[in-house]
């Protein structure tokens, strides 16, 4: 305990002295030596978040125009949910860089959580230019393959998804997807081997223990359908339970689109 509170002093006394620095450096470290001790989570939390804020403080005076100003303000709208502005920003840093990296996945992805009339087409645009540019961007892949999923163009749904797999096997939400593909395709076998990898990826997703059902229903195999709707309807139940935590303020912003159950497969 001695070093714990020699730390806390120590990172408390680069505050004073304003080495801002060197008390994140400190505060890392405690977190690391103390990860469940509150009062070291809180004091890194609070360090780290002035610190932050101090630097895109610093950004705003020494580069108010610079490519690394318009992202950092464009991160700031989406996180606040102001996705107009934050295309916006984000169509600044590319008539700055047109290809800088990132940046047409993450205009993507504003239009797509804006919900507006045509977001969904201006969305892909950006996340085919994205793929374009760097054909490694297994999100970009995806989420450009769950559009034309959604649209029922499932040949170039498959055709994106196989490319984010490529890039990244463990992505559970493309297996998944993939998956979709497969069962519309009729082709249950290969579509369970894909689900099966999610499972083991996230053993509690329910949208994969409902596809798996479908996928065994086209094989015959009753008695796996009804363990695979088994444990659907088991993850449903606890969804009160999700809906809860966000009711008591757990807002985390998915990396990609979840998949979720379309209208017609109940």
């Amino acid at each position: 305990m001695l070093k714990r509170m020699l730390g806390l002093y120590l990172e408390r006394s680069y505050t004073g002295l304003h080495r801002d620095g060197e008390a994140v450096e400190v505060a890392v470290e405690l977190t690391r030596l103390f990860p469940n001790d509150p009062e070291v989570l809180y004091q890194t939390g609070r360090l780290c978040g002035n610190f932050a804020y101090l630097s895109m403080e610093k950004l705003q005076q020494v580069a108010p125009e610079s490519l690394w100003r318009h992202l950092a303000s464009g991160d700031l709208f989406e996180s606040q949910g102001d996705y107009a502005l934050a295309i916006r920003e984000y169509r600044t840093v590319l008539a700055i860089d047109p290809n800088h990296p990132g940046i047409h996945y993450r205009l993507g992805r504003a239009f797509l959580r804006s919900k507006q009339p045509g977001s969904q087409a201006e969305a892909l645009k950006e996340f085919e230019q994205e793929v374009k540019l760097d054909p490694t961007n297994a999100s970009a892949a995806y989420e450009a393959g769950e559009i034309y999923r959604q649209l029922g163009q499932f040949s170039k749904a498959e055709e994106l998804f196989t490319q984010a797999l490529r890039s990244y096997p463990d992505f559970e939400e493309a297996q998944v997807g993939m998956a979709r593909v497969l069962i519309y395709e009729k082709k249950p076998a290969m579509a369970v081997t894909h689900l099966k990898k999610a499972l083991s990826i996230n053993p509690e997703d329910d949208v994969a223990y409902f596809q798996l059902a479908q996928a065994y229903r086209q094989l015959g195999d009753e008695a796996e359908q009804r363990k695979a709707l088994a444990a659907f309807q088991r993850i449903q139940a606890n969804e009160a339970e999700h809906q809860a935590r966000l009711a008591a303020g757990d807002y985390s912003v998915d990396a990609v689109t979840k998949q979720k159950l379309d209208s017609n497969d109940r």
